[in-house]
């Protein structure tokens, strides 16, 4: 589905990315994992167009996507929720929520995928009329990840959705990555929280200062003796 060949990727002239290749496959749950700075945050905004390559090709289902402007590539199908949720606070959960549904396809397919959404998160349906800035750290990062499901993705990239939450909201956040995995969405999910994040991979990459030094899967990586003393700390 998603192929990544070789990109260098630059801030300015400070280079962020080097001969990065990656793949992501349909169905699956990829993750990108490493420290701060490691540069997954950089290849999830290269993806989504807000950066471009200055070498090396990115491509969605066999077409060249290095090249266009953010919002070709989301009307293509691939949708990222960024860190830090970036809601509208003095908007309501549904409006927020409806706003995620600009896409043509998206709006004629609005309200069955509300639906779908307060499955997945009943506390949405409840609170749908509070404004969004009123809800709880957790309650925000699940309307960002409704607001990203309503675009339509066919592939959902979620960078650290698990950031600042409580433990338990964690694992709900996990589990809910898998049920929409399971919806027919392909995840290419970025998270600090490594051995969470592994455990629910089918494939993995470790990134360190700009470059893939390690890939296999989820539970290969969360074996490796390197992986546990770096990012588990077990």
């Amino acid at each position: 589905m998603l192929n990544i060949e070789h990109i260098d990727v630059f801030y300015d002239e400070i280079q962020a990315l080097w001969d990065v290749s990656l793949t992501v496959n349909e169905g699956e749950i990829v993750c990108l994992v490493g420290a701060n700075g490691a540069g997954k945050t950089t290849t999830l905004r290269t993806i989504s167009g807000l950066l471009h390559p200055r070498r090396g090709s990115i491509t969605f289902e066999g077409v060249p996507i290095d090249r266009l402007a953010p919002h070709e590539i989301v009307a293509r199908g691939v949708v990222m929720i960024p860190e830090g949720r970036q809601l509208w606070p003095g908007m309501s959960v549904r409006e927020n929520l409806e706003l995620g549904a600009f896409l043509p396809e998206a709006r004629r397919k609005k309200a069955e995928t509300l639906e779908v959404v307060y499955q997945l998160f009943p506390v949405l349906k409840e609170r749908e009329k509070q404004k969004a800035g009123t809800l709880s750290g957790g309650e925000q990062q699940m309307l960002a990840v409704g607001r990203g499901l309503l675009c339509q993705p066919r592939l959902l990239m979620l960078d650290e959705p698990s950031l600042g939450l409580a433990p338990k909201l964690v694992a709900e956040i996990f589990r809910v990555v898998q049920e929409i995995r399971n919806r027919q969405v392909t995840i290419l999910l970025v998270e600090q929280n490594t051995a969470h994040a592994l455990a629910i991979a089918d494939r993995a990459y470790v990134l360190e200062t700009g470059r893939v030094v390690m890939s296999g899967t989820g539970q290969e990586l969360l074996g490796n003796e390197h992986v546990r003393a770096a990012y588990i700390g077990a």
